[in-house]
């Protein structure tokens, strides 16, 4: 990060909602294009979204910094201790029972950085905010479901694919999900 001290991480609120909803929408809209067409992200958008269980838990953070007085949500993520490996409030096979830290993995969940923040440490701030949190909480091992753009992130912080689970979005693209792990 360029400057650590320029940037605050917190617990997200209800109130952060509509925020990060469009930094989600812009994060989408812009940073997939380098790896996906316009077709195979309007595909992986729908499994995508906030997912208000990561809220309600407080296992979801911002990242703001202050431009021109004004405060400016710029990143945001989190982890969870509910089985759901990724997706929104709307996807299907959601799976909102508890994990157990004994047996389970924790998740790192809903990461999102703003086009015009990226590469400036904030995906590697919010995962050590995430695996911090859930080592806490006693889990051992995290894991994600990570889109394709996302994998190079993951894998430099040391987690490792092992499945690649494909849909078909309603407009007949595939949309890839990289489920990943990492000892904590």
């Amino acid at each position: 990060m360029n400057d650590p001290a320029r940037f605050r991480s917190r617990i997200a609120t209800e109130y952060d909602i509509p925020a990060i909803t469009e930094l989600m929408r812009a994060s989408i809209a812009v940073n997939m294009r380098a790896f996906l067409s316009e077709p195979e992200i309007k595909a992986a958008q729908e499994t995508m979204g906030v997912d208000r269980s990561l809220i309600s838990d407080g296992t979801y953070f911002v990242i703001e910094t202050d431009v021109d007085g004004e405060t400016v949500m710029v990143a945001c993520g989190g982890w969870g201790k509910r089985r759901t490996l990724y997706g929104g409030d709307h996807s299907p096979g959601r799976d909102d029972r508890l994990s157990n830290p004994a047996t389970d993995a924790a998740r790192i969940r809903a990461m999102y950085t703003h086009p015009d923040w990226i590469r400036q440490g904030l995906g590697t701030l919010l995962l050590e905010r995430g695996e911090g949190a859930a080592r806490n909480a006693g889990f051992k091992t995290i894991e994600l479901g990570s889109t394709v753009p996302g994998r190079p992130l993951y894998e430099a912080r040391g987690y490792e694919a092992y499945h690649i689970e494909h849909h078909t979005g309603a407009n007949g693209e595939r949309n890839t999900v990289i489920h990943m792990r990492k000892l904590l």
